[in-house]
């Protein structure tokens, strides 16, 4: 017997804890798993009132609430697939998610209301939805039964930026969203009586994949935050006796730089992961006087998204590998000729396992560049394992730049760039950066001193790209270095930048 859809699991704990706080949000609501297997079901019959139905998409733009888990449920229990909207996106960006996945019906905040209302008319979409209006839904009819939906069909699509500027769409399954679930439960001991603060938008697959999911699937409690404000989150650790806490180095900066960081009780918390990017050394210095240890890791949309784990109990011993795969999960090294690489080699990294993506939405040729032909995904990322297995990274072959856990593909960027007027080469770069890990550098040429600077550069941007894909500074040079190929030397650029940031 193979496991039920991701559909299943609230009418299972409405039956198991119905009386549990599954989730507390705004000023101290509770919602009980009664309660949010209620409102789920009361958007499963919403939906098919206007007949979205198995198989097809409904598209979701709003920041974290009780409505954006009850959407997700209230879509997987009758087939439909759910495709969260990264809130940050400019107007063009979210028009090519909601084209792209076909999305029949389309729940937002109210907030989001002007921002779409052009969107909406232009991929024609007929049932929107804002999201105060779920709480007085109707409960679902009876006779209306939710379907068991086989762990093979797609339960969400999330977008990720695509190397050659297109966002594409991850098709997530059900057996992914539950095996990255169990891999989470299993290797970050998650039990029943976590409470776990949830301060990263759930629309990133981290955050709902190994943050929302494995807590809500074991029964525990998720503190739901709509943002992130350093003050606010240490005083809810403490208020709410929060046990996990999940982010990127940032975040975890920001917590310790914040004036309240040694007077709050941080006694109750136990389990601290961070992906993203390494945990800088003075960082877990800060934490380790405190008594707390992180657990590190890597993984991207792809894999749902966890990929390997590194133990807090190795932080040290370990210092900058990102652990070993994850329960259910496999990871292996391959030279250029695709052959096993001996320890300590670097080449591709390389994942399998239940938590894997079946492939990308409408990109048949996409997914089949994706895997090996025995099965393996092709991460893109370099690395090797040292002698104990362990996994250390070593570059992107993508060039991804990674800033404040955001991910930000060079290519659509310097694409919209070579469009301005003047410029006759491009090349978007990461720069380390102390408070984000690292920042976006715009290094171009130009054609006869063309008058072009940085505000030149990010008001062309600005309302085509999310905000936190603006380069933080441009550079001209007289000749980008490049390769016999004409390609350009991104890592000669990084080398020397890095040096000019610093």
């Amino acid at each position: 017997m193979d496991h039920p859809g991701v559909g299943t699991w609230l009418r299972k704990r409405r039956a198991k804890t119905p009386d549990k706080a599954a989730l507390i949000y705004g000023e101290g609501a509770v919602m009980t798993y009664r309660q949010l297997a209620d409102l789920s079901d009361a958007v499963s019959g919403m939906l098919l009132s206007h007949g979205v139905g198995e198989g097809d998409t409904v598209a979701y733009l709003g920041e974290n609430s009780p409505e954006f888990l009850a959407t997700l449920f209230g879509c997987a229990q009758i087939g439909v697939v759910f495709v969260p909207v990264n809130t940050r996106l400019a107007p063009p960006e979210i028009l090519h998610v909601l084209a792209d996945s076909r999305a029949r019906a389309l729940i937002h905040d109210r907030d989001f209301g002007d921002r779409l209302a052009p969107l909406i008319s232009a991929v024609g979409i007929r049932t929107v939805v804002e999201t105060d209006d779920l709480a007085v839904l109707p409960p679902l009819d009876p006779a209306t039964a939710p379907l068991d939906v086989p762990p093979d069909h797609p339960a969400a699509v999330i977008y990720t930026s695509g190397t050659t500027g297109r966002a594409k769409g991850a098709v997530l399954t059900h057996r992914n969203l539950t095996w990255v679930a169990l891999n989470c439960i299993i290797d970050y001991d998650v039990v029943s009586t976590d409470v776990a603060l949830m301060i990263s938008p759930l629309f990133h697959v981290a955050s709902l994949g190994m943050g929302a999911l494995p807590v809500l699937l074991k029964g525990g409690t998720i503190v739901l935050e709509k943002g992130f404000e350093p003050g606010r989150a240490l005083s809810l650790i403490a208020e709410h006796g929060v046990t996990m806490l999940s982010g990127v180095p940032t975040t975890y900066q920001l917590l310790a730089d914040h004036p309240d960081w040694h007077s709050t009780d941080l006694s109750t918390l136990a389990t601290l992961t961070c992906g993203g990017s390494a945990v800088p050394t003075r960082i877990l210095n800060a934490y380790e006087e405190r008594g707390l240890h992180f657990s590190q890791g890597y993984g991207m949309t792809e894999t749902s998204p966890g990929a390997t784990s590194l133990a807090a109990a190795m932080t040290r011993s370990k210092q900058g590998s990102v652990g070993l795969p994850h329960f259910f999960t496999d990871v292996r090294i391959a030279t250029d000729d695709g052959s096993p690489a001996a320890s300590g080699t670097v080449g591709e990294i390389q994942i399998i396992g239940p938590n894997v993506f079946p492939g990308y939405l409408n990109l048949p040729e996409s997914t089949a560049e994706a895997f090996t032909d025995d099965g393996w995904f092709r991460s893109g990322d370099l690395g090797y394992l040292d002698e104990d297995g362990y996994l250390f990274i070593s570059d992107r072959l993508k060039d991804m730049i990674i800033s404040g856990g955001e991910n930000i593909y060079p290519a659509e960027v310097e694409n919209l760039i070579s469009d301005l007027d003047g410029v006759t080469g491009v090349a978007v770069i990461g720069v380390p950066d102390e408070q984000w890990g690292e920042v976006p550098w715009a290094v171009i040429t130009v054609r006869d001193a063309a008058p072009l600077d940085l505000g030149t550069v990010r008001a062309h941007l600005d309302g085509r790209l999310a905000r936190y894909k603006l380069p933080k500074n441009l550079v001209i040079v007289d000749e980008l270095p490049r390769t016999a190929s004409g390609k350009v030397r991104k890592t000669e650029l990084r080398s020397r930048f890095a040096r000019d940031s610093s």
